[in-house]
């Protein structure tokens, strides 16, 4: 699909499925309680952000958040930051996933390795209260952080709703991450009690982690206990450490502590490539409300689903999955490499979970397109009524992809949001079209903007995305932050009392948006500013091509001295001659726009990716440029950290003369 397909409407919902969805469901009953209809979607999203407090109410009721305590006043003070929800209110997180009981599985968990266990819902209640009370026993109470080291596997779900459940803040990382990279999150926050794995599986090999465990351990003065979970091997005690089997080997009645709305649930990081990471901190009742809504009418998630999403405890995907249980949904827990052994993995797991909601990853669909993977052909997919993706944009031939090789008749949509506020901007819509390379609308009750270069809106232009209202699920502070000097800088300098949130967008006239990538790694070349978003799109729709990376390469003390470079991953056997060259630079001049053609394009092994696995384009260009490797990049931070040498040798040798 070329790019002037931008905008082609894949699918529509018919009436049946329209009506069966919950957004469908609430406009319904929110036109009895407002007594006004909404004819179109816009009219309603309009209503919930011009009648913010109306709207969150009506989600509080709706969805039945469950309160010891009523709130005195939906929002006490709007400003942002700063803002206040809910004051008075009481409530606990755990109790809204715990409310659900009986035989249907709550967890299914599948490992890389063929695993399959199921765990119901009156197992898990049963499970988080013996956790809870050996918390307790080991003097665990409102406010003490819990830290796990842990892949996505159920010991982490009740670990984390054991944790809240008495009022303590969790904290986890996925054990991929390095030794100094989790030092950087978990010391900050000064955890009394660490839960870590012994090792953990990834494309058919298994990692030993218990040496990390022991540098943690020596690493974390606050450490009062640590609970070990063996995943690679059999259970064994040791001196100091607590068996998982142990802390669950009782019976206890399941209690909640009541919280007030703004206590904190979980602390969440930022990426950290540069520096320490942010400790984002989010509320019981912000998380509880914002996710509450966000999950029903937007992912349209209910008691009958069974919700599958790749990801690692590392990435706020798990928090969202974990939560879409607060509407009884079964959550599908995989832990592994989503290639392994094949890339079709991730398909054939959605289909022996019988998901009906399968999310993943931009980049995931694009390997599996450039695989020539079959999901319609391979795997029985008939309880599959939707699949999402988030983590960048996805390139419009690749929602073609979807409806041609998954399912002609399914739901595809589209997530933007991120760990700051733990939830989405613009998302999907069952009510609403699908259309190629767009997202379907701006979320309920979430003002969203695009911004222009004065800070005014605009429609059908790039700007800056911004949110110009409060959401509840902003963070309440970054961890450390006394003064909120940090907490400003991050999200409100560039526009005093509006969210900035980093990337570019497109909101069109009929609703829909498109992301274009970061605004801080912007492409300006001679007065036109591209995300480096939509360069991607163009380049990695050759079949050459696995992966890329641009860099807009401008000297220090040389501002007239402009460079674009494009730096690709080939397929196997595929050399970079002048005739793939010239195709690259023809596609990103049709694709996208001639100013945006690169000047030279370079073979490399791999692309530097986050933990999370988002391209690292400023610290890429830093390193270009002539700062130190150790300045410019926590290796810690990466997913592939020898990605970096290839780079670093460019920068001494290929670059250095330029400089």
């Amino acid at each position: 699909m070329s790019k002037s397909e931008e905008g082609q409407v894949l699918w529509e919902p018919s009436e049946q499925r329209r009506r069966e969805s919950n957004i469908f469901r609430y406009s319904q009953w929110l036109s009895g309680r407002v007594g006004r209809r909404f004819a179109t979607y816009d009219e309603l999203w309009r209503w919930s952000v011009d009648n913010l407090e109306e709207f969150w109410a009506s989600i509080w009721d709706y969805c039945g958040v469950i309160a010891s305590k009523r709130p005195t006043q939906v929002l006490a003070d709007r400003s942002m930051p700063g803002a206040r929800w809910f004051p008075g209110a009481e409530l606990n997180y755990a109790e809204h996933v715990l409310r659900h009981d009986g035989d249907k599985p709550a967890l299914i968990f599948v490992s890389e390795d063929g695993q399959r266990t199921e765990l119901s819902w009156q197992d898990l209640r049963a499970d988080v209260a013996a956790f809870a009370a050996t918390l307790r026993d080991l003097g665990v109470g409102r406010g003490d952080r819990v830290v796990a080291y842990i892949p996505n596997i159920p010991q982490a779900v009740v670990a984390f709703l054991a944790c809240a459940s008495i009022g303590a803040v969790w904290s986890s990382c996925s054990p991929d991450f390095g030794t100094r990279s989790v030092v950087d999150r978990f010391r900050q926050i000064g955890p009394k009690i660490l839960i870590a794995v012994d090792g953990y599986r990834y494309g058919g090999t298994a990692f030993d982690r218990t040496d990390v465990v022991a540098e943690l351990r020596a690493a974390l003065p606050s450490l009062a206990h640590t609970i070990a979970v063996s995943y690679l091997q059999p259970s064994r005690a040791r001196d100091g450490v607590l068996t998982w089997e142990r802390c669950i080997d009782r019976s206890e009645a399941l209690t909640f502590e009541q919280l007030p709305f703004d206590h904190p649930l979980w602390v969440l990081y930022s990426s950290g490539t540069t520096g320490i990471p942010k400790g984002i901190v989010h509320g019981h009742g912000g998380i509880v409300v914002d996710l509450l809504g966000s999950l029903a009418l937007h992912f349209d998630l209910g008691p009958d689903d069974t919700f599958l999403w790749f990801t690692t405890t590392g990435w706020v995907m798990w928090n969202i999955l974990v939560s879409g249980m607060m509407l009884g949904s079964t959550a599908v827990l995989y832990d592994g490499s989503p290639g392994y052994p094949g890339t079709g993995r991730l398909w054939q797991v959605a289909a022996e979970s019988q998901a009906t909601l399968f999310g993943m990853s931009a980049s995931y669909i694009a390997a599996c397109a450039k695989d020539g993977v079959e999901p319609a052909k391979t795997c029985d997919l008939s309880h599959l009524k939707a699949a999402s993706f988030t983590g960048s944009p996805l390139a419009p031939q690749l929602y073609r992809w979807i409806y041609d090789h998954v399912d002609p008749e399914i739901w595809f949509s589209s997530v933007s949001g991120g760990t700051d506020i733990c939830g989405p901007f613009v998302g999907g819509n069952p009510m609403l079209p699908v259309r190629a390379g767009e997202i379907q609308c701006r979320c309920l009750g979430v003002n969203v903007q695009a911004f222009d270069a004065e800070g005014r809106p605009v429609i059908d232009e790039v700007g800056e995305l911004v949110c110009t209202d409060p959401l509840p699920s902003m963070p309440l502070f970054l961890w450390g932050d006394a003064g909120g000097s940090r907490y400003r800088e991050s999200y409100f300098d560039t526009y005093p009392g509006v969210w900035r949130h980093g990337d570019w967008i497109k909101l069109s006239s009929q609703g829909s948006a498109v992301i274009y990538g970061r605004s801080d790694a912007t492409i300006n070349r001679m007065g036109v500013r591209m995300g480096s978003a939509e360069i991607y799109r163009a380049v990695e729709d050759l079949p050459e091509v696995l992966d890329s990376l641009v860099i807009d390469l401008t000297y220090r003390d040389r501002e007239s001295s402009l460079l674009l470079l494009l730096f690709v991953v080939l397929r196997d056997g595929v050399v970079l001659d002048e005739g793939l060259k010239g195709r690259i630079r023809a596609y990103v001049r049709t694709g996208t726009s001639p100013r945006h053609v690169p000047d030279e394009i370079i073979a490399v092994p791999d692309v530097p990716k986050t933990l999370n696995h988002k391209k690292l384009e400023v610290p890429i260009r830093k390193i270009l440029l002539g700062m130190r490797p150790e300045d410019a990049i926590n290796r810690d931070s990466m997913s592939n950290p020898d990605a970096l040498d290839h780079f670093i040798t460019l920068a001494q040798t290929h670059f250095a003369s330029a400089r």
